[in-house]
């Protein structure tokens, strides 16, 4: 328990991370729970509309190339529902071409952040969805 949880003071965000790549999520999800974040990490997409009801996260980090389902097809999905369309996506991707880039934040991506990426970049992108 946390200092925070034990005063009873603000909550801290909530992060879904959608990662396949097993140590990347781990790392990812150790890093953002170190740095104070309440995280659910998934290894495949299917299930994230799940998540995305029960846990309500305030910011979602996708992968695009998942192995049952493509993040852009997830992208599509969250902008289809009124709720889901307003919560953050930062896509944390190895896809870096311009038009991987362009196509994710036209489906509603926020951000775009291509591997391997700085843990400090992806922090300040994470707390400056979460200020806006």
């Amino acid at each position: 328990m946390t200092s925070d949880q034990e005063t009873g003071s603000e909550a801290p965000s909530r992060i879904l991370l959608i990662e396949d790549n097993e140590a990347n999520r781990s790392l990812l999800e150790d890093y953002l729970i170190y740095q104070g974040y309440s995280v659910l990490a998934l290894g495949v997409g299917i299930g994230f509309d799940r998540a995305l009801e029960t846990f309500q996260p305030q910011v979602v980090l996708l992968d695009l190339r998942l192995p049952d389902i493509d993040g852009c097809e997830i992208l599509e999905q969250m902008q289809r529902h009124s709720e889901w369309c307003r919560v953050p996506v930062i896509v944390v991707s190895a896809r870096a071409f311009m038009t991987d880039q362009q196509n994710a934040l036209s489906l509603g991506a926020r951000r775009y952040l291509v591997k391997p990426i700085r843990l400090a970049e992806l922090l300040q992108a994470i707390q400056a969805e979460l200020i806006e």
